[in-house]
């Protein structure tokens, strides 16, 4: 019988760590020892159930593209401490989910759902919202500029602009997006210290799913609230269509309702704005790179994938497997729990050459962070047009760009990205 391959201590204690993605570099050198040594293991931490970890390219797509096999429904989809699992299960009465959302469905239900609103995000529809988006990206612009030749693109700029887009859609009041934008941070940053909903250090996990509950309370009030008012008076909204769709002839139930309503809230814009900082990142430490792309803007989609890969926001997913297969080789039985590491995979060797450097005419791009298969992310497309729009008004008005301090990433194991980005610029 073939011995189960299992992950170093230090380093499985790494994968669960919101520090170490904080820290990066840490996380790109344990996952590089991962994809040599041990591409398909199985991480045995204090706490948690044992979950097989898998970081090459090559798995991580095969995985995402076998929705029959690899589910996303039976356990939760973001690796959490048993204790935490515990508590989740009480609180929502035996489902492993705070939220129900497109990512915790499999088949015959994802796809239903799916259609309500994915005509909504695909190109010919985002056309007509384009001018739009320009004047948004051109507001955004303006209130850099007026920052006297320093800002922190991260807080100012990028966290803002995406979050404007997702809500005009959406159809939630401007005034209600500082709102959004908290609640967004306290969901995705549960574990950061700058991000949590009690700002607190040293947060467990425990305390943390915990704090995340309640943020999600707060979501399903707000939505509640929102779709109650679109049943009522409708309008040409994302909110209106989630309101009055139906599923089966049925209209959706409210658990599915809160969460569409929140992973359109949060994933629509958090995901986008941690791309956008990341490409202004690198950009502000290379000035030759910047000043290659303001002068060439066919480079601008080379751009945005390379931002899209460098930074990988959605930092993982796990996957139940449905019946017993095999990943790389190594056999695996119905029930066991795994991690897509989409990190290690935007970051193999074998398929990104010297991946740790940015380079915006990197050809080809084939990176996972919009996932594959059935779950690919709804939202692709407007993230990509949201991303080159701005760079356009942006490398329009900015001749140059440095850092002016020392940038830091989210302390997060599921979605994270540059949280400050303290920049220097000149106006052209």
């Amino acid at each position: 019988m073939t011995a189960i391959p299992k992950i170093a201590p230090e380093l499985a204690a790494h994968i669960v760590d919101p520090v170490v993605y904080g820290n990066w570099r840490a996380l790109l050198d344990t996952f590089a020892t991962l994809r040599r040594d041990s591409p398909v293991a199985v991480a045995e931490i204090p706490g948690y159930r044992p979950f097989w970890v898998i970081t090459r390219h090559a798995d991580i797509l095969k995985i995402s593209k076998d929705n029959a096999t690899f589910l996303n429904n039976p356990a939760t989809v973001v690796v959490a401490p048993l204790m935490a699992e515990m508590f989740v299960a009480h609180l929502m009465k035996g489902s492993p989910h705070l939220v129900k959302s497109l990512v915790q469905m499999d088949a015959p239900e994802h796809p239903k759902y799916r259609r309500l609103t994915q005509d909504w995000f695909m190109p010919a529809n985002l056309k007509t919202i384009e001018s739009n988006i320009r004047a948004i990206a051109k507001s955004a612009v303006d209130k850099m500029l007026s920052m006297d030749g320093a800002c922190d693109f991260a807080r100012d700029v990028a966290a803002m602009y995406p979050l404007h887009v997702v809500m005009e859609l959406l159809g939630v009041p401007e005034s209600d997006e500082p709102l959004m934008l908290k609640l967004t941070q306290e969901l995705f940053g549960g574990q950061d210290p700058d991000l949590n909903r009690m700002r607190a250090a040293n947060i467990s996990p425990q305390e943390a799913t915990e704090l995340m509950a309640q943020t999600v309370a707060d979501f399903n009030a707000y939505f509640e609230a929102l779709a109650k008012d679109r049943r009522a008076n409708p309008r040409n909204d994302l909110a209106t269509i989630i309101a009055t769709g139906t599923i089966d002839g049925m209209p959706i139930p409210d658990y599915e309702s809160a969460g569409y309503y929140t992973i359109v809230a949060t994933a629509g814009h958090d995901t986008t704005s941690a791309s956008t900082a990341g490409a202004m990142w690198a950009l502000a430490q290379d000035p030759a790179q910047f000043a290659k792309v303001k002068a060439d803007r066919s480079l601008l989609p080379g751009l945005i994938e390379e931002a899209i890969r460098w930074t990988t926001p959605v930092q993982h997913f796990m996957r139940t497997v449905g019946t017993d297969t095999e990943v790389g080789g190594v056999p695996m039985k119905a029930g066991d729990w795994l991690m897509l590491c989409y990190v290690s995979g935007n970051y193999d060797e074998s398929v990104f050459p010297d991946p740790e450097r940015f380079d915006a005419a990197r050809s080809p791009n084939r990176h996972i962070s919009f996932g594959s298969g059935a779950h690919q992310c709804l939202g692709l497309h407007l993230a990509r047009l949201e991303m080159k729009i701005l760079f356009e008004e942006l490398l329009d008005r900015v001749d140059s760009v440095e850092l002016a301090g020392e940038p830091k990433r989210s302390q997060s194991t599921f979605v994270g990205g540059p949280k400050t980005l303290p920049l220097r610029f000149v106006a052209a």
